[in-house]
């Protein structure tokens, strides 16, 4: 199911862009849309193993972790199913954004900055998570009927953030090359290592740009089309090989969920009016 979500979704971001929009709010749409589909998944997946997202580390021994875990699925799937209705996105938006940054990132995950900070995977899990609250926040932003101006700097930090995000993912590639590189479909030339280091390279270059607002909208773009082809040649083999795994579904949800966030971004830098300001370029 997921797989085939990310097929669908690039295959839409394909065409998106090809094609010029009319209307800003609708192109708005497709990226927010694909974000909240992603969500559902990962809200499916915990509902259907009864656990909780493996970024979303809970105690094995916390009170009634698998009615917290089912009751994590029911919110997430919920709230992301109310983002894809035009008139209720901003409240989906507003619950995504605060379970992710408040009791995802802070909660769930802060702790593990004070025991495991020397692990670089600490980071990069909490980065993705980090991810989905921006996007969570940038749909908020562009959907809520708020002032443009708190719109504009709702938008711009959910951008920074991500733009971090980006830069801790290509970090993740060159300290895990080990794990990496495999990834990669031996058929795909050059090398495993080549794409290996090409696509970490990709994730800090556009993490700079987006950071900076130099080509930034490009840099988004090109980062959502990087994530959609690992969840079509990473993610979608592994999950078809053994999709019995709870990780490997959460895996795949989470880089749709992702790959939906930088869509969203990359939406929000085409963007005129209250939603923000469009990138300089070089």
């Amino acid at each position: 199911m997921v797989f085939f979500g990310v097929v669908v979704a690039l295959a839409a971001f394909a065409t998106y862009t090809r094609t010029i929009m009319t209307a800003e709010k609708t192109t708005m749409a497709f990226g927010w849309r694909v974000y909240g589909l992603g969500v559902i998944a990962v809200g499916l997946a915990c509902l259907a193993f009864g656990d909780f997202d493996p970024g979303q580390p809970v105690p094995e021994n916390f009170p009634a972790r698998s009615a917290l875990a089912y009751a994590a699925g029911a919110f997430m799937v919920a709230a992301a199913a109310a983002v894809e209705w035009r008139r209720t996105a901003a409240w989906g938006a507003a619950a995504l954004t605060v379970y992710y940054a408040l009791f995802v990132v802070t909660l769930m995950n802060g702790r593990l900055l004070l025991t495991d900070y020397a692990v670089f995977v600490t980071s990069e899990n909490i980065a993705m998570q980090l991810a989905i609250a921006a996007g969570g926040l940038i749909v908020y932003a562009t959907t809520a009927r708020i002032d443009a101006a708190l719109a504009a700097r709702l938008t711009r930090l959910g951008r920074l953030a991500f733009g971090v995000c980006s830069l801790v993912f290509g970090g993740a590639h060159f300290v895990y090359m080990n794990f990496t590189a495999p990834l990669v479909p031996k058929w795909l030339p050059p090398t495993q290592a080549f794409w290996g280091y090409a696509t970490g390279v990709g994730f800090v270059v556009a993490g700079v740009a987006i950071l900076t607002g130099v080509q930034a909208r490009l840099a988004a773009i090109l980062v959502t089309a990087m994530l959609a082809s690992f969840g079509l040649l990473a993610n979608g083999p592994i999950l078809l090989a053994n999709h019995s795994i709870h990780m490997n579904w959460t895996e795949s949800a989470v880089n749709l969920a992702v790959t939906g966030a930088a869509w969203v971004v990359a939406d929000s830098l085409g963007l005129r009016g209250k939603e923000g300001i469009r990138d300089r370029k070089v």
